[in-house]
């Protein structure tokens, strides 16, 4: 597609009416709330799925590639933000041993031909948090921040050419685009930045939807020892590092720089406008969840066409609810009445190294929520200032963060190895509720506790080499570059059989 056909499909979307849009979308709102109170979103299984993002490099060199994007449609994976990035998604599935094992399966029955196809192009495509090392010839700053100006329309070279993505750039909502950590700082004048992150994201179906603010309370007290578990970006490009000192770079890293940088490229930068990309509060009703995506600031309203789907009935909110990122967020969808349903989208994670660890993630997730509601768990009543708290410090420490947990039996606690025993024992529980047996339940669980008894994750895995090496006096870049290598190879034996703790 052309620049200008690109711009003229950009300024189509900006000269939508976007008080007509609101307008649609509150009548919507109103009906989806008589449907969730009719029961219509009630579902009598726990469902589980999956959303696995994943960037290609040169096989060769290991740096950025573009995907082409025959080759894309060819292996059957979707477009995201940048033209690097590919995502899969699993099809939804029960949450019992059938069903994991399902989605395990259909991760590596879609994974292996694509791995073989991209390769055939000397392309590898890699599962991990944010990619180090740019395209070859160009920086990372000259790849994110590169864009042109067509018939008054700013589009970023290397973004898809989805119209939405464009279009946030060239809206009144004032969008960050910039990336802050500790000696970074950059500038764009779109949300290309955001592609330097990829994630993974669990997904679990209640089956009573006005039982959804509860399963939201514990999700949001588990989201920080998952993200600690999870960690994956210690590192930028190392281009888009100031002058400081490699040793002292190295020693303020974040465990998870993708949390800030999603945050930092779509919130305002001013600070007296809401974030949109931020850690929820607790909801008090189902028909509250669906007030805060209506209620939550437009930034790019569409002529929405409506499909045959059910949930199409909600299209204007359905499109609404796309740019409401909270880390957690509730989902009301369905492809027909009868399988309507609500469920809990769990973002915060980190795409990871290998298969086998995002669908330990997503079981214990599942295995949480089928147990703490269950046993009313006393850490529902965590204050939710403690809650996202130890959020942010899980973002910057990973399991050397202090977070605070309240135990089965109601204390208060700081002590790791507590706290994760505690969760993988609601998990196995959860898991084996769901009719796994206690091995299966531990083959998901394992991966995990590994990470635990080792302290190690793959952030630190990473952050150890690069700091190795910097202490032998290698350059920061080199150091990058090298233990992105490193990842890429031991990814490449382990992606589709194996786990992150075959890497120990």
């Amino acid at each position: 597609m052309s620049a200008s056909e690109l711009a003229a499909r950009v300024q189509a979307v900006l000269d939508v009416d976007a008080e007509e849009f609101r307008r649609r979308a509150t009548e919507e709102a109103e009906e989806l709330k008589r449907e969730l109170r009719e029961g219509t979103f009630d579902n009598t299984e726990a469902i589980v799925g999956l959303e696995f993002e994943l960037y290609a490099v040169d096989a060769r060199s290991g740096s950025l590639r573009r995907m082409p994007r025959g080759l894309l449609e060819l292996i059957g994976f979707e477009k995201e933000l940048g033209l690097h990035n590919a995502e899969m998604q699993t099809s939804p599935q029960p949450l019992n041993e059938h069903g994991l094992a399902a989605q395990e399966r259909e991760l590596k029955a879609n994974l292996a031909p694509a791995l073989e196809r991209t390769e055939r192009e000397n392309i590898r495509l890699v599962s991990d948090g944010m990619w180090t090392v740019p395209p070859t010839g160009e920086t990372a700053t000259e790849y994110l921040c590169d864009s042109v100006e067509e018939d008054g329309v700013r589009i970023a070279t290397n973004m898809s050419d989805a119209a939405r993505y464009h279009a946030m750039a060239n809206t009144d909502y004032p969008t960050g685009m910039r990336i802050g950590a500790p000696h970074v700082s950059l500038s764009a004048e779109t949300v290309m930045p955001e592609s330097l992150i990829t994630s993974i994201q669990p997904h679990y179906q209640i089956r009573h939807a006005p039982d959804l603010p509860e399963y939201f309370t514990y999700a949001l007290r588990v989201a920080a020892p998952l993200l600690a578990l999870g960690v994956n970006s210690p590192f930028f490009p190392p281009d888009l590092y100031d002058d400081a000192d490699d040793e002292e770079i190295v020693a303020d890293a974040w465990m998870e720089h993708r949390i800030g940088v999603f945050e930092d490229v779509l919130n305002p930068a001013d600070d007296d406008r809401p974030a949109k990309v931020r850690f929820p509060r607790d909801i008090d009703s189902v028909e509250a969840a669906v007030d805060r995506v209506l209620a939550d600031p437009l930034i790019v309203p569409v002529d929405v066409d409506r499909g045959e789907r059910f949930d199409d009935e909600f299209a204007h909110l359905r499109h609404k609810h796309g740019s409401y990122w909270r880390w957690i967020r509730p989902v009301f969808g369905g492809a027909t009445r009868s399988s309507a349903n609500a469920r809990i989208e769990f973002r915060p994670l980190p795409a990871q190294p290998t298969v086998r660890d995002a669908v330990s993630f997503e079981a214990v997730f599942a295995g949480l929520m089928e147990t703490l509601p269950r046993v009313e768990h006393p850490v529902r009543g965590l204050a939710w200032e403690r809650a996202r708290e130890n959020f942010y410090a899980a973002a910057r420490e990973g399991l050397e963060a202090e977070l605070t947990w309240i135990t089965n039996d109601g204390a208060e606690t700081t002590a790791t190895d507590r706290i994760y025993g505690e969760l993988f024992e609601a998990a196995r529980e959860g898991l084996e509720g769901r009719g796994l047996s206690t091995e299966e339940a531990r083959r998901y669980i394992r991966p995990l506790r590994e990470r635990v008894d080792r302290r190690v994750t793959p952030a630190r895995w990473k952050h150890a080499h690069v700091a190795a090496a910097v202490e032998d006096r290698t350059p920061l870049p080199e150091a990058i570059w090298a233990m992105q290598s490193a990842y890429v190879d031991r990814q490449h034996e382990t992606l589709l059989e194996g786990s992150f703790a075959d890497w120990l």
